[in-house]
């Protein structure tokens, strides 16, 4: 069976028939919409990614989706308050192309980071997270200064434990502890640190999407294909993209791989 848009938007209204919720299908951007009745507050799903993943996995890609749209609504529609909850605060990385307001027209807390990503701050509610926004600060009072070190603080709490793995006479490790928060330990520059000091080649990361980090010891230039084309196959099934776009790490500052690429050839061919 083939699976249309419109379909998927029927399989994902049908499970969601129990809640008080509204659906809307909008063919033309191949989007659905998902609103509660009362407040109004919903979700926008772009479903051409959902019909990719369900090509991949079945039944178990629409559970998924499911299951974080009842739990994404349920937090939207409750208001939270950060006192009492500053061990649940921490980063997120999402791309550059990620709203700035909430899906009622609140601006979010963010800053930027490169030109890729920015820095979003969640409160962690248990099996989801709600990403803070301005009229929450300002109901407590809170200062950005104050957010910041308060997830600052909490993400080097955050287990670091790595797989590794070697191909082509690279290394490759991969933090993905599945906790939401495994790209923001870009962030943590003392891990970042500890894999430079053992590199033998040139140290890259990639953060494709919110459950992993690659952080890879590029010792051949095959090395920088093969993490541009893991960083590719993470980025296409990750259920929260960021970047397919790989980053040199060096002096704590990170440089789009492809930029370099670019600076070599120029000092080759000045050469």
């Amino acid at each position: 069976m083939k699976m249309t848009s419109r379909k998927m938007a029927e399989t994902i209204k049908e499970r969601l028939s129990h809640k008080a919720w509204s659906t809307r299908f909008d063919r033309e951007k191949d989007q659905l919409r998902v609103e509660d009745d009362e407040t109004k507050k919903g979700l926008t799903i772009s479903l051409p990614g959902i019909i990719a993943k369900w090509e991949e996995k079945k039944d178990t890609a629409v559970d998924e989706l499911v299951y974080y749209i009842e739990e994404a609504l349920t937090v939207m529609n409750h208001e939270q308050e950060l006192t009492g909850k500053e061990k649940g605060i921490f980063p997120v990385i999402r791309s550059t192309s990620f709203p700035e307001e909430s899906s009622d027209g609140v601006k979010l807390i963010f800053e930027e980071h490169t030109a890729e990503t920015r820095i979003y701050y969640a409160l962690d509610l248990g099996k989801s997270y709600r990403l803070i926004d301005e009229k929450m600060m300002e109901r407590e009072n809170w200062t950005f200064s104050k957010l910041k070190e308060m997830a600052r603080f909490n993400l080097r709490s955050l287990d670091t434990s790595v797989k590794e793995d070697h191909v082509a006479g690279n290394v490759f490790y991969f933090l993905n502890a599945n906790d939401g928060y495994d790209a923001s330990r870009l962030l943590n520059e003392s891990i970042l640190d500890s894999f430079q000091k053992k590199a033998e080649g040139t140290m890259a990361i990639a953060v494709p999407h919110q459950d992993v980090l690659i952080i890879a010891d590029v010792r051949n230039d095959t090395g920088y294909d093969i993490l541009g084309q893991m960083a590719m196959s993470f980025f296409a099934s990750g259920r929260v993209p960021i970047t397919a776009l790989s980053f040199l790490y060096e002096n704590r500052e990170l440089e789009p791989v492809f930029i370099l690429a670019k600076n070599r050839a120029k000092k080759e061919e000045q050469d």
